[in-house]
């Protein structure tokens, strides 16, 4: 039987990169998926991507998690076409680096909004129905410069470090219903950010890493993966690092 048979997921910022990865892994062992993001047709073709390579089931939601109505409808149609939901990943995320005195107020204020508060919001949406059924999975895909801070990344770090806290303050909420809420950290992982910086640079990246190599997304979705199964039952309110050893 496959690790997720049965269970349904809902995956944010999830047309591409990590997020995609993590709706295929799900997809593969079983979940069905709907993913959202910004752009409904991006969604809808990676929904149909993963059905044709998995023969799961799969949705696209076009939505903005910075509003809450977008995520409260995103919860409503998931549900309206899967009949619950058992999962949920807030991966949804924007950059908006620039060094603390050039930064812009909006700047800071979109890259909160978004991978911060979205996932908050998610997480109001989402809660409400796995409260009441006694049972669920919450994963927040925080960052390393969530717990390092990174220069020129004061709004993305402080973004990343809220959900760090964002996921404990729900833990603890929500473990007397049944409901588990943990954290993946990534470091540098392979997405198209990484693909565009120069040997020079992915030489000076690699030799902070002790495991000497940038992670590739589809070990960030077997952390994920792990945290959405069975496997993790007894684990809830804690951050997996997923950083090649980067910082321990």
């Amino acid at each position: 039987m496959k690790r997720l048979e049965g269970k349904t997921a809902l995956i944010t910022g999830a047309a591409r990169g990590i997020g995609f990865e993590i709706a295929a892994a799900f997809a593969a062992e079983g979940a069905l998926v709907a993913i959202a993001d910004l752009s409904g047709p991006d969604c809808e073709t990676a929904a149909a991507d993963i059905t044709a390579k998995t023969a799961a089931k799969a949705v696209g939601i076009g939505m903005d998690v910075s509003k809450e109505a977008d995520c409260e409808r995103a919860v409503e149609e998931a549900v309206k076409v899967f009949g619950k939901l058992d999962i949920l990943i807030n991966n949804a995320g924007i950059t908006r680096d620039n060094l603390v005195l050039r930064m812009k107020e909006s700047d800071f204020d979109a890259v909160i909004n978004v991978n911060l508060k979205g996932a908050f919001l998610m997480c109001k949406a989402a809660s409400k129905l796995m409260l009441k059924a006694r049972a669920g999975s919450i994963i927040n895909i925080s960052s390393v410069v969530g717990q390092t801070g990174q220069a020129g990344q004061a709004n993305y770090s402080a973004s990343k470090a809220g959900l760090i806290g964002l996921t404990m303050s729900c833990a603890r909420e929500f473990a007397p219903r049944g409901v588990r809420v943990n954290a993946v950290a990534p470091g540098f992982i392979r997405t198209r950010m990484t693909e565009n910086l120069k040997e020079e640079a992915k030489a000076r990246v690699e030799a902070l890493i002790p495991l000497g190599r940038i992670g590739e997304p589809s070990e960030v979705a077997k952390a994920a993966l792990f945290l959405a199964g069975e496997e993790s039952a007894y684990i809830t309110g804690q951050v997996l690092a997923v950083n090649g050893g980067l910082y321990m």
